[in-house]
């Protein structure tokens, strides 16, 4: 006779007061046929410590100890082998219990979806064994509770961040961010600390150790003796709904370039002498690309406007704010930009590629025609554009005479850009083009590549450059004919060359800039 096999589960156990175990998870663990749970190198398992007056007597206790923590490890797979073998490994020994038939209980701290060790035993056993999660209060809940910090209130937004971060993107981070919490500290504590100064978030900034444990404390993070962090505390940034004005002040992020519609207008209150507004281009993506005279104008700004992705390129520092927002408020931004620095504030619009390649430059310069905005000074800085990055890669393509197009028909109709293909096809100019596709544009290339075989040779060369400059970068080869539509999105970028564009034995392209 066969035995049915038993059920994993799961049990989040709260972050150290065992009166933070839910009734549920206290059931189950006084249930089990087999309790098991995690133990550090030389450590007892804090999560058994959690629940050990809930464990039966008479119930199979399974250890899961890792081999390492952190450092050196003589497993050939280094730190990653090492934990790869022990899950391999400790999964193999709750696995027999289940085929066994009994049910097994694994405890984790927190929330077992949370930074947890469970979850690499989910993804072992679940697909063969019914398996089950009990949620448990995470950590920084109950570190928030302790300081009575609100994290968050309304629309602001809850970033939880690991401090094992590059320095620099963890700045970066906790710049665009409300409320945070800061994770894994113990030895990554001074980066820690200096990233949150270098977002002008320190001040507010709580350290909380062993939260609900009865060893609880916490203190602000400027006065934290660094030798003294261990593996539990947690940083808690608490949200500034109620201190908006303040975050501005001190450097901080700020979600949306829109103005406050209950707020004074910028423009009709005293102000300090207007200040040059400054639109620059971030390049195609790597940092090598950005110009120095760019980088310099960054580094002397207060404030940097932008769409997201692009803000999210310039190295926070402190004292910058940064006004993030969507893909369709050119406008809007332009407008927040020169109100800022009809103020006297010093600003960057950025841009990716060139500012002035379907940049944000146009959108500065109309917004600026209003009168209000005469006094405002508006300096471009010439960035890298796409074009010329996927150009590099593949030879030199825009050798001689080129054109440029967008294919987005969002400020322009389509009649308009399919008059233009034809035009540009018809004197056979080499073509780049931009915003080919996106997840609301799918028919464009497709129509365009239609369009221009009516006038160019099926073997005419189409150079398709894809995240060109970045670590997903990808540069194909390939005909007017054989294009495939469907493999290009808004990461590309297109070079549709002319009668005399050819490509080298080398697979080099090229365009001569003679005329026969």
């Amino acid at each position: 006779m066969s035995t049915a096999p038993g059920r994993f589960w799961g049990i989040g156990v709260g972050p150290g007061d065992p009166e933070l175990i839910t009734l549920k998870a206290a059931r189950l663990i006084s249930s089990a046929d087999v309790v098991a749970y995690h133990a550090g190198v030389g450590k007892t398992s804090n999560a058994r410590r959690i629940a050990a007056e809930l464990i039966p007597d008479d119930v199979i206790e399974e250890e899961l100890r890792y081999p390492v923590t952190t450092g050196d490890t003589s497993h050939p797979g280094g730190y990653a082998g090492a934990m790869a073998a022990f899950y391999e490994e400790a999964s193999g020994r709750l696995a027999a219990h289940l085929a066994a038939g009994r049910d097994v209980v694994l405890l984790a701290e927190g929330d077992p979806l949370f930074y947890g060790s469970f979850m690499y035993m989910h993804d072992r056993l679940a697909d063969t064994y019914e398996t089950e999660i009990v949620p448990g209060v995470p950590a920084f809940a109950a570190a928030a509770s302790a300081v009575a910090a609100p994290l968050v209130r309304q629309t602001d937004v809850l970033t939880v961040l690991p401090g094992t971060l590059p320095e620099a993107e963890l700045a970066r981070r906790l710049a665009d961010t409300d409320g945070a919490i800061i994770m894994k500290l113990g030895r990554t504590f001074p980066a820690v600390r200096r990233a949150l100064a270098t977002a002008g978030r320190l001040e507010h900034a709580v350290y909380v150790e062993r939260a609900s444990m009865p060893a609880q404390r916490w203190l602000p993070v400027a006065d934290v003796d660094p030798d003294s962090v261990p593996y539990f505390s947690l940083i808690v940034v608490a949200g500034d709904s109620l201190h908006g004005a303040g975050r501005r002040a001190a450097g901080h992020a700020v979600s949306s370039p829109i103005a406050d519609p209950g707020a004074e207008d910028p423009r009709l209150v005293t102000k300090p002498r207007v200040a040059e507004l400054l639109v620059v281009g971030l390049g195609p993506g790597p940092a090598e690309w950005v110009t120095p005279e760019v980088t310099a104008a960054l580094a002397g700004v207060d404030h940097v406007v932008g769409y997201a992705p692009y803000v999210a390129r310039v190295p926070q520092r402190e004292g910058l704010s940064r006004h993030a927002s969507g893909n369709t408020v050119e406008l809007d931004r332009a407008r927040a930009a020169l109100d800022l620095a009809l103020a006297g504030e010093r600003v960057a619009v950025v841009s990716g590629g060139d500012a002035g390649v379907f940049g944000m430059a146009t959108a500065v310069f109309e917004a600026a025609a209003d009168p209000a905005y005469a006094e405002v000074p508006i300096r471009v800085l010439p960035g890298v554009s796409a074009v010329q990055a996927v150009a590099a890669r593949a030879g030199a393509p825009i050798g001689g005479d080129f054109a440029v197009l967008s294919l987005s028909d969002r400020l322009k109709p389509w009649s308009v850009i399919e008059q233009r293909l034809r035009a540009v096809a018809q004197a056979d100019l080499v073509l780049a083009v931009y915003n080919p596709a996106s997840r609301s544009r799918t028919h464009q290339v497709v129509e365009a590549q239609k369009v221009l075989l009516e006038h160019r040779s099926p073997d005419t060369v189409v150079i398709v450059g894809r995240d060109v400059g970045r670590a997903e970068e990808s540069l194909t080869v390939t005909t007017l004919a054989e294009l495939d539509a469907d493999t290009v999105d808004m990461k590309c970028l297109l070079i549709v060359g002319g009668s005399r564009t050819t490509v080298s034995p080398t697979g080099a392209v090229w365009t001569p800039r003679s005329v026969d």
